[in-house]
């Protein structure tokens, strides 16, 4: 089993949502032994909030190679693994290394010269509320012809859960090397998501005449295309760690969550 001397803590920023539960970690940590550093020494990164929080420390871990362990303390929480009502059993045994590591693709996005890192999302959607817009997308150099629609995701298998979701698109299960490619509100009764393999990238190219595209990564804008412009989403060489406890498998979560 790995072994845990120091863990990190990040809690999500919602005065009074916690209650006690820092304090509560912080005595567990202390009573296993277990230091608690800045992340950039940690050998674990625990998590109090939800997939919002459990997404921010992923992007923090992909420097130091850190596992993210998730107390949920959010709406869903489908990456997190343990409860909130009753964490310390949980903690208790991921301090002691009873825990388990999935290894999860992140993206890289190529957009005005700049090329972003991306753990679950990229977006990219009408810079103009309600206004609908046109791209052209081609997946491994092959043209796949033009689509009116309010904007194109490519998320990685674990932000297929948030925002491709609501949009229709499948949940790709842990374990699985690719990317999936869905429209939002597609202006088309044929418009299906596509899944990608590594070896396959994607184009999207702005194709509307008088609108530009806002790009968004995880969430947060880091680009616009302009009239004929383009951006390339493929999945990068950097995996996020996401650290789990044996019986917390992807079915029981999927179970859980979405089928219960």
């Amino acid at each position: 089993m790995p072994s845990v001397e120091r863990i990190s803590l990040v809690a999500h920023g919602k005065p009074g949502s916690l209650g006690d539960a820092v304090k509560r970690v912080e005595d567990a940590v202390r009573a296993a032994g277990v230091d608690i550093v800045p992340d950039t020494d940690a050998d674990l990164i625990v998590v109090l909030g939800g997939d919002g929080t459990m997404l921010r420390a992923l992007r923090q871990s992909l420097d130091t190679g850190a596992p993210v362990f998730g107390i949920n303390f959010g709406r869903v929480g489908f990456l997190t693994t343990v409860d909130a009502e009753d964490f310390e059993p949980g903690l208790a045994r991921a301090l002691a290394g009873d825990y388990g590591v999935v290894e999860l693709p992140t993206l890289e996005a190529a957009v005005g010269g700049q090329t972003h890192t991306v753990v679950n999302d990229c977006v990219a959607t009408s810079s103009t509320l309600g206004r609908m817009v046109t791209v052209g997308w081609s997946v491994g150099g092959e043209d796949l012809g033009t689509l009116s629609c309010d904007g194109v995701i490519a998320a990685t298998p674990s932000g297929s859960t948030a925002y491709n979701l609501s949009n229709g698109g499948p949940v790709l299960v842990w374990g699985l090397d690719a990317m999936v490619v869905t429209f939002i509100a597609p202006h088309s009764l044929h418009a299906r998501p596509l899944v990608v393999p590594r070896s396959s990238g994607l184009v999207v190219q702005n194709k509307t005449v008088d609108l530009a595209l806002t790009v968004l990564a995880d969430g947060h804008p880091v680009g616009e295309l302009g009239p004929e412009e383009q951006m390339t989403v493929r999945l990068g060489p950097t995996r996020t760690r996401l650290a789990t406890l044996p019986e917390a498998t992807f079915f029981t979560r999927y179970r859980d969550t979405f089928a219960s």
